[in-house]
């Protein structure tokens, strides 16, 4: 048995602390509010983020910093722009030789780092590694098949979270390509918010294979210039995960899009939210992360226009539409 924490409580947190549970750890569940916190203790139940899951009595739920004890395995479950300092504060509760493990998809819109970066420099010295891939917290918390990447530089420690995690239902598969692995996860939110807008519009599925196809060409530019390898993207962090935001309407950013393209204005969208599309934030950064190192993302830029320079839907699309014709290999 392992004492894993999990830090933060929203539906995929929860759904992990509930998988780690059945696989017989020792789990301390960290949730930033107390108020939130006392509730889920009280009821066994998140019922504000993953309602109709009863959480086993054994897992800990605190929003004490000390609380988390003597974790091994530590997953970080945080909004990406939170993540560096929420895990300063808890740097200190949190053991030296602990692993963290990055669950979250996106890209720091101050620094325009990974979070493999991020979690590095806010708790110094530890393992880092990344649990990723295409998943709704709702199945994998009741237990139905899913498949995920395990990326992490030290194989060893990469097998050892594998075993910790993997059971019949949940299967993990390891790869040495953190770069990879992130970029995967954090374009594919981006791309997930081009097909809501797509479908929003009723351009129909021919557009939405458009898009997935081309994104994925941007996120191979995107991880080659970082680092990243091509077969990664052909895994569950690439292609895996894109197919899942892209077509299921179950998707955050899926969602938020589809709103955005049926005419909703994106501060209305985000009021009635209390959930994080990190797709939103994530479009900013990875934008900005391109021009930097000059490479071609219509899509990402459509989408980043659209979000946060108020560009119109329908001009945005058209220039898309109307960009010149080259060959599929090209980049761009």
């Amino acid at each position: 048995m392992t004492t894993i924490a999990v830090i933060g409580a929203g539906a995929w947190g929860t759904a992990l602390a509930v998988l780690a549970s059945r696989r017989g750890h020792d789990v301390r569940l960290w949730v930033r509010r107390s108020d939130l916190a006392t509730a889920i203790d009280a009821g066994r139940e998140n019922s504000t983020y993953l309602p109709g899951i009863k959480l086993d009595p054994a897992i800990t739920v605190t929003a004490d910093g000390a609380g988390i004890g003597p974790a091994t395995l530590v997953l970080s479950v945080l909004p990406v722009q939170h993540t560096r300092g929420v895990l300063s504060t808890l740097a200190d509760h949190i053991a030296a030789d602990a692993t963290l493990v990055i669950c979250s998809k996106g890209i720091e819109i101050a620094s325009g780092a990974m979070l493999s970066t991020v979690v590095a420099e806010a708790l110094p010295g530890r393992p880092v590694a990344v649990l990723t891939g295409p998943t709704f917290a709702d199945e994998v918390a009741r237990g139905q098949p899913s498949a995920v990447t395990v990326a992490c530089a030290d194989q060893a420690i990469g097998q050892d979270i594998v075993t910790a995690l993997g059971d019949a239902s949940f299967r993990p598969y390891y790869t040495d390509d953190v770069i990879g692995a992130q970029v995967g996860g954090a374009v594919k939110n981006v791309l997930a918010i081009a097909c809501g807008i797509a479908a929003g519009r009723r351009f129909g599925e021919n557009a939405r294979a458009a898009l997935i196809t081309r994104g994925l060409a941007e996120i191979g530019r995107l991880s080659a210039a970082l680092g990243g390898r091509s077969e990664t993207l052909m895994g569950l962090s690439g292609l895996g995960d894109v197919a899942l935001s892209c077509t299921s309407a179950q998707s955050r950013n899926f969602a938020l899009g589809r709103a955005l393209g049926e005419g909703a204005a994106l501060s209305a969208i985000l009021q009635n939210r209390t959930t994080v599309a990190e797709g939103a934030p994530s479009a900013a950064a990875i934008a900005a992360l391109a021009a930097h190192h000059a490479i071609d993302m219509p899509i990402v830029a459509a989408v980043d226009a659209i979000l946060h320079k108020d560009a119109g839907v329908d001009d945005t699309v058209r220039a898309l539409l109307t960009r010149p014709f080259r060959a599929e290999s090209d980049a761009g």
